[in-house]
């Protein structure tokens, strides 16, 4: 049910996100928050810089050639302005599809952050602590709002990750910026107006596009903010023409539903941030692990398969049933080629992605043998949207299956295991920076709270 302005503080939500945002220091934060901000830093920085080979990241950063500043361009040897340092790093964040998740979101929380928050913390001595805090900052306002128009506003056809990541961008930013309450409602109104980003683009280069254009758009709010930018600091959320009624609609979004989840818990520790193994979209992901685990378990080969059944929720099919992908990006939000590629080699990789592989022979004749469908109440609970199952029909007769409730690394409940974590790291730093400055960085983030001056960290991620 809509709700005109919360019965929290009998305030609205701008003005209520401020006066959090204010608040909020290091000091507060429990040792399980900072734990999931270094997991999602990490991740983050590995990520980044293996998308930074990628062509949506270089083709971007040569259009932005001659950009002047000292934010570090991860795997570059240049720097650039702030604005464009996130506008690039955003992009390379997400080419890849191998960054975090949120279940809350709907998307991904962490790229539209921090490629802001590092390009930002490059300008200024910005201490690991503030760092830290701004990051939380900026992933609760999201998911806050996320709580507020989701899931019909996934549903309808935004992209979550950046019509709500650019409030989180803003919200980071303006804590990192230490605005007062006017200037950090100011930083929330203009994000709204930065909104963008639609899934008729999903599978080409403007995807992880969305993703650096909100982190710019919440990095340029809040230095407008700063300046004595003006935008509607009174209701745009609640306008009659503002963010909720514009993008979900009259009754398809609920205030209260956000502003007093805030902080019980920190979204950041639960459901928390899920941590990907493959490289694609997270839709996927219950059936690759189901995949997987058929074809370690027994010896199939692809002429022995007769049909193979998929199984995941409804919503996310939607983007990811396509049998015939024509291109690598495509391919990630395949679910009948990743499955294949999983049956075929038990595993899914960066290199699954590369060279035209969606066009393998044998990957393409098991994908015609490959049937995805929504699953119904009689498989998994009507409240679960993360499951999937899998089942392998063979020519003799025999069938295999396999079933999840999530996939491995979806919440911290069911975290990825630290091991895997950092081997995810080295996996995407090598060959883009030296072998030293990689074990520096995992280091220095795992002690970031101590850290005084972030470009300690961040000149780590140059090339020479």
């Amino acid at each position: 049910m809509k709700t005109e302005l919360s019965k929290v503080n009998n305030t609205n939500v701008a003005e209520f996100f401020a006066s959090k945002l204010s608040a909020l220091s290091f000091d507060q934060l429990d040792l399980d928050v900072i734990h999931w901000a270094k997991v999602g830093i990490l991740d983050t920085v590995g990520v980044t810089l293996a998308g930074s080979r990628e062509p949506c990241a270089e083709i971007l950063s040569g259009v932005l050639e001659g950009s002047v500043g000292q934010s570090v361009i991860f795997g570059n040897s240049l720097t650039c302005s702030a604005l464009d340092a996130a506008f690039i790093n955003g992009t390379a964040s997400h080419a890849l599809d191998f960054d975090d998740c949120n279940n809350t979101m709907g998307g991904h929380p962490s790229v539209p952050i921090l490629p802001a928050l590092f390009a930002l913390s490059d300008e200024a001595i910005v201490s690991g602590k503030d760092f830290i805090a701004a990051y939380v900052a900026g992933f609760e306002v999201e998911t806050k709002i996320a709580m507020m128009v989701n899931f019909h506003h996934y549903t309808k056809g935004w992209h979550p990750t950046s019509t709500l990541g650019v409030f989180g961008a803003a919200a980071a930013c303006a804590h990192l910026l230490k605005l007062n309450e006017h200037q950090m409602k100011v930083a929330l109104a203009l994000a709204a107006s930065g909104a963008s980003g639609i899934k008729a683009n999903f599978g080409s280069m403007t995807k992880p596009m969305h993703i650096g254009r909100c982190a710019r758009e919440g990095l340029l709010a809040a230095k407008l903010a700063k300046a004595g930018y003006t935008a509607n600091v009174n209701n745009v959320f609640e306008h009659p023409q503002g963010f909720l009624e514009v993008y979900n609609g009259s009754g398809n979004y609920d205030i209260e539903k956000g502003i007093s989840a805030w902080a019980k818990p920190f979204d950041i520790v639960k459901p928390g941030i899920a941590i990907k193994q493959y490289p694609c979209c997270g839709s996927t992901h219950p059936a690759i692990d189901c995949a997987i685990s058929i074809a370690l378990e027994h010896s199939i080969q692809s002429h022995d398969i007769k049909r193979v059944e998929v199984w995941i929720h409804e919503r996310r099919l939607q983007h990811t049933n396509r049998p015939n992908p024509n291109s690598e990006l495509d391919a990630k939000f395949s679910v009948q080629y990743v499955v294949a590629r999983a049956l075929l080699e038990g595993c899914v990789s960066l290199e699954h992605f590369e060279d035209k592989k969606y066009a393998d022979s044998a990957v393409r004749d098991l994908m015609k043998k490959i049937d995805a469908r929504p699953y119904d109440d009689t498989q998994f609970s009507p409240t679960n949207h993360f499951g999937g199952e899998v089942r392998v029909h063979l020519h003799a007769g025999q069938v295999f299956s396999a079933k999840i409730q999530e996939a491995l690394g979806r919440t911290s409940n069911n975290p990825l295991p630290a091991d895997r974590l950092k081997k995810k790291f080295e996996l995407c730093t090598n060959d883009i920076i030296a072998a030293d400055s990689a074990k520096q960085a995992c280091q220095m983030i795992e002690d970031l709270a101590a850290l005084k001056d972030m470009r300690q960290l961040t000149k780590l991620f140059k090339t020479n």
